[in-house]
């Protein structure tokens, strides 16, 4: 025990050494982190102002790699300004820089210590009263003032209010100019006293310049007021101009002796003079200057105001965008994830095309001695390697006809042992005659390789469509919203539903569900189910109606007819914006120039895709192709664009309306020229060798392009990521639309009737046939205006119940009968 106390005795007596100590090197490398950490606030929080609203997403996303911000220090920047500023002090922030910099300048050159702590303490003070003031000040601007100056100033003002506030700041500012600044009244009463003396100086020297110019004025002009002669009493005029002319001699009018009774009346009657020269002797000239220039103020403020009140809205959204920034659609789904590529697969196209030049080689001495056998020579040939064609540009000889070697296509084909010879005389563009070969071992093209590339990652398009690669084996990219529909044909197995999907995911891959919707029609029944995943993230659909995409052909006439309403509809919203298209539009509502209670909203994209088009035609036929061709026509301005697509593209699915209307076109593999020529004008798709090899046309030169393959579970996992995440409450609602094909009795009230009612029931009278067709011919009546007027016939009873396709029952026989219903009616209603 003794040793044990006699060892802690012995350790208490020791000198105790600090634990941390820093090296004149260690304070030299803290001192720069400190100022280069200042240097980067700075640049954050200055960047910061410019990028915080795109980086709003991104700030719970700091651990993702992928993930970049806007910010000049990129997620870091991003993030240390959003705590700073926004959750922080605002504007009063920047002095944390200040603070940071003495505090690594105190290290890297030593300052004094209690002059640093000083500093801080005065610092923090000044973040916090410069945080209530923009708090106060610019409430509605979070970034002037932060959530700390907002919720310190909604504090104080449940407490003592406004004005309590507007004391607490002039408090903080005196106790600042006290202490630091050094104010006393003193000092302040110094500095009045001598901005009032220079003043007062100036005043005195403008008033004596101004009574010399007004003396010599008045000696010119009040020569009348002159008594006559032989008066002894001089006139107040000349007793004011006698003691003026004594105060210009003098230097100051405090030199004037006020003991003297005489002397104070003189400069009594000096000041009164001076009244009455200010308001009398220069009056015609003094009236007529301020006249004038108080005409012109008024004129310019009638200006201003009559451009206030016809930019008013301008003004309103201009701060509405500063205070809040643009509207942005996207953010209801801020957290929105586009799916990423791995749910693609590979198929192989990744590792580029293989060339076997024994091919090439073998195929172009074939075609030089075909065409050697014909007399035909040529001077040059190149070949163009595709994924799944080879196209061999020839040039031949001077004096050769172009036809002569377009009829020798089938003979080519023969030499060569190839299916889907394609000879184009002459190549647009090209002094090139070209041959199109298929390759022995075609190359699939992956959608993961077309997404994945630079043209379609970079196309600043609306609707970007990925559709595949040309013959040079470049991506293919276009924008549906400049096409802007497109027709779709080819025989049964040659791709359709794969172009269709391809397209479909290059909109996924690409737009947020804000800015796109779908309405898919799928007669088939199972090619498009897989997008019911998706259904409250992109799909549009009728209201009280269970899935969104539609397989029943009533639902399609319905939906067809909503999507004619919602076009009538947009149309009226870009009438009340003044703008032309979708996008003028849309750029006007996100700078917040549309007020949303007049009806204004954001007016997605919405693109009908049709699956089976053939199928509609037959079954419901101008109930469908009615409202197609008005969509057609119209609708491309406020963004509904339609894609169709059939297996056979006759005549009578395919007509001449529709075709006007659909410049843009694709054709896979038919099976004759004449379908070729339906769908293209041309011909060339009957040469076409299948398995996604089509033809694109947008009303110039057909484009040979081997379309994307995307496969059912690639699709499935994509559509299982969207569905996944947060979506929207429900799907896209469309405008509400009852079918008028049954008879209702809803339009009892006879005001409410067409004004063609009475003619009409004289024609269904007279024909003894109820039909809106018979009113449609003999009064020239649209179909949708015919029906109401069968159905306020039938609410009046004189045609009877609709009977399908029969004819509806006349119950009145004659047009006296009728003469007389209607004399009943008039009764009936004054009574």
């Amino acid at each position: 025990m003794a040793q044990k106390r006699n060892r802690k005795k012995a350790t208490s007596t020791q000198p105790k050494t600090p634990r941390f100590t820093f090296s004149k090197q260690n304070k030299i490398i803290l001192g720069s982190l400190g100022m280069l950490l200042s240097v980067a606030l700075c640049i954050a929080f200055i960047s910061f102002f410019f990028t915080w609203q795109q980086d709003q997403s991104l700030l719970s996303e700091f651990s993702d790699r992928n993930a970049l911000a806007e910010n000049w220090l990129n997620k870091f920047g991003a993030s240390v300004s959003y705590f700073f500023i926004y959750k922080g002090f605002g504007l009063a922030a920047f002095i944390f820089i200040y603070l940071f910099f003495l505090t690594g300048l105190h290290w890297f050159i030593g300052l004094d210590k209690k002059k640093l702590a000083n500093r801080w303490v005065w610092g923090i003070l000044a973040i916090i009263w410069f945080s209530i003031l923009f708090g106060f000040f610019a409430a509605k601007a979070p970034l002037l003032g932060g959530i700390v100056g907002y919720e310190m100033n909604d504090f104080l003002q449940d407490y003592i209010g406004k004005i309590g506030i507007i004391l607490l700041l002039l408090f903080g500012f005196i106790v600042f100019a006290v202490k630091k600044l050094q104010v006393t009244p003193e000092k302040v009463g110094s500095q009045v006293a001598g901005i009032r003396e220079s003043m007062k100086r100036d005043f005195h020297k403008a008033q004596r310049e101004a009574v010399a110019n007004k003396t010599e004025k008045d000696e010119k002009e009040e020569e009348p007021l002159i008594p006559p002669t032989g008066s002894d009493t001089p006139s107040p005029f000349e007793i004011a101009l006698e003691n003026r002319e004594k105060q210009t001699k003098t230097s100051d009018f405090s030199r004037i002796d006020k003991t003297s009774d005489v002397d104070i009346e003189n400069s009594f009657e000096i000041k009164i003079a001076e009244g009455e020269d200010d308001e009398d002797i220069p009056e015609p000239t003094l009236k007529t200057a301020p006249e004038e220039h108080k005409t012109d103020d008024d004129i310019r403020i009638e200006v201003e105001k009559i451009e206030e009140e016809k930019e008013a809205t301008e003004i309103l959204s201009d701060k509405l965008v500063k205070d809040f920034g643009e509207f942005d659609p996207k953010l209801e789904l801020g957290k929105y994830q586009y799916p990423p590529l791995d749910l693609l697969n590979d198929h192989g196209g990744q590792s580029g095309i293989t060339i076997n030049q024994e091919e090439l080689e073998e195929n172009k001495n074939r075609i030089v001695e075909t065409l050697k056998h014909y007399k035909i020579d040529i001077s040059q040939i190149k070949a163009t390697i595709g994924p799944t064609v080879t196209l061999y540009e020839i040039v031949p000889q001077a004096g050769v006809r172009i036809s002569k070697i377009k009829n020798l296509e089938d003979d080519i084909a023969l030499s060569l042992a190839a299916l889907g010879i394609r000879i184009i005389a002459p190549i647009p563009g090209k002094g090139t005659i070209g041959i199109e070969v298929p390759n022995k071992n075609p190359t699939t093209v992956s959608m993961r390789s077309v997404i994945a590339s630079t043209r379609f990652q970079n196309a600043e398009m609306e609707l970007p469509i990925a559709l595949g690669k040309n013959i040079s084996n470049e991506t293919f990219v276009v924008d549906l919203a400049k096409m802007p529909h497109l027709l779709m044909a080819g025989a049964t197995g040659q791709g359709k539903s794969v172009g269709l999907n391809a397209i479909l995911t290059s909109l996924l891959y690409k737009k947020h569900p804000a800015e796109v919707k779908f309405v898919l029609v799928d007669p088939k029944k199972v090619e498009l189910t897989l997008f019911n995943k998706i259904e409250r993230h992109y799909l549009a659909k009728l209201p009280d109606t269970e899935e969104a995409i539609i397989t029943d052909n009533t639902k399609v006439i319905n939906t067809l007819n909503s999507l004619c309403i919602e076009m009538d509809n947009r149309y009226e919203l870009l009438k009340d914006a003044m703008v032309r298209n979708i996008k003028e539009y849309n750029t006007k509502f996100r700078a917040r120039k549309l007020n949303p209670a007049n009806g204004h909203k954001f007016l997605p994209y919405i693109v009908l895709v049709v699956d089976e088009f053939a199928d509609l035609i037959m079954t419901a036929g101008k109930e469908v192709e009615t409202p197609i061709a008005r969509l057609a026509q119209l609708a491309r301005a406020i963004g509904i664009h339609l894609i169709i697509a059939t297996q056979r593209p006759s005549v009578n699915v395919i007509t001449g309306i529709i075709k006007a209307n659909f410049p843009a076109r694709i054709a896979f593999r038919v099976t004759s020229k004449i379908d070729s020529r339906t769908i293209l004008d041309s011909q060339g798709a009957d040469q076409l060798i299948g398995r996604g090899d089509m033809l694109y046309t947008q009303g110039n030169d057909l484009v040979r392009l081997q379309c994307a393959f995307v496969d059912t579970p690639e699709v499935s996992k994509i559509t299982d990521f969207i569905g996944s995440q947060k979506a929207y409450p429900d799907a896209h609602l469309l405008p509400e639309y009852v079918g008028e094909e049954s008879g209702t009795s809803l339009d009892v009230n006879p005001e409410e009737r067409d004004a063609l009612f009475k003619e009409a029931a004289e024609v269904i009278v007279i024909a003894q046939q109820g039909s809106a067709s018979l009113l449609q011919r003999k009064l020239k009546l649209g179909y949708n205006r015919a029906g109401r007027i069968i159905d306020q016939l039938e609410a009046a009873g004189i045609v009877g119940p609709f009977e399908g396709s029969k004819a509806r029952q006349v119950l009145i026989p004659d047009t006296y009968a009728l003469e007389q219903f209607f004399n009943n009616e008039q009764e009936n209603s004054r009574s």
